[in-house]
């Protein structure tokens, strides 16, 4: 693949095309063996050729459970798992799920390479209302990762509401991100605001957005309709999984698109300087 070289201000930059796979899954609540299972089936069969292959929020377990029986190490069995996937197809594999250190939990995402080095973001936003806080800890730190000249930010589900989390710079001619990624267990009663607020979050970070949601119904009895989707600088809907359906979406993401973009409209230039301190 040829890659799209753009200077804004005179920074020169280099994205190639990436070729993306998004899982839109029911999950098997508590169950993670079955839901391993079922992800390597959908993996194996979708995602040879793919640079990216995205799981949703907590794909192990379903959300919210007690994370005492389920939560593992990084040297855990679904980490090594999902190294053993990377290395089958070749991509980066990344989704949630819990973890622990001591006895502090964390709904972490692993951003895990082919060749088994691999990043974690844990949850900033824990979810107060659905009781999550009393067993996760919120998480301190952002991340942006490097992947075939993109600069990616993976966020987790309730991180979608808060905006200056979200927020992208604009420095020295660069932008800090190109495509933020939100896993989620989003349920179908605020469906609304999830459409509304990836739309909202690609437009004012000039940068695609992509969230990835389960459908299907969790021990809980809520109900999940997916809605997942990715979503250009402009607002406009570029893939989208149908709804209430189990789909694997294979989409890629047009560096020259981007750039052309940013180099005719760079809102960047004006945006707001900001600190993060708390």
């Amino acid at each position: 693949m040829t890659p799209w070289h753009s200077t804004i201000h005179g920074k020169v930059t280099t994205m190639k095309n990436l070729e993306i796979l998004y899982i839109q899954s029911d999950l098997a609540w508590e169950n993670p063996v079955q839901n391993r299972e079922n992800f390597e089936k959908k993996i194996l069969g979708q995602g040879q050729g793919c640079d990216l292959i995205v799981l949703p929020e907590t794909f192990t377990t379903g959300f919210p459970v007690d994370p005492a029986p389920f939560a593992e190490t990084t040297d855990g069995e679904s980490l090594q798992w999902m190294q053993h996937l990377a290395v089958e197809t070749g991509a980066v594999v990344t989704g949630s799920l819990l973890l622990k250190e001591a006895t502090t939990y964390f709904n972490a995402l692993i951003w895990m390479r082919p060749d088994g080095i691999f990043e974690r973001y844990d949850k900033r936003h824990v979810f107060s209302m659905g009781g999550e806080h009393k067993h996760i800890k919120a998480g301190e730190h952002q991340l942006v990762v490097k992947l075939k000249g993109w600069k990616i930010k993976p966020m987790v589900c309730y991180d979608l509401r808060f905006p200056v989390w979200s927020k992208n710079r604009y420095e020295n001619g660069a932008f800090e991100y190109d495509l933020a990624i939100y896993v989620a267990n989003w349920p179908a009663v605020r469906v609304y605001p999830w459409d509304a607020l990836l739309v909202a979050r690609a437009i004012e970070n000039q940068a695609y957005v992509l969230g990835v949601n389960r459908v299907g119904l969790d021990g809980q009895g809520n109900n999940y309709c997916g809605h997942s989707k990715l979503i250009d600088a402009k607002g406009a809907i570029v893939s989208e999984a149908p709804e209430s359906k189990e789909a694997s979406m294979r989409v890629s993401l047009l560096g020259k698109q981007l750039q052309e973009f940013r180099n005719k409209f760079n809102v960047g230039m004006d945006w707001d300087v900001f600190e993060i301190t708390r």
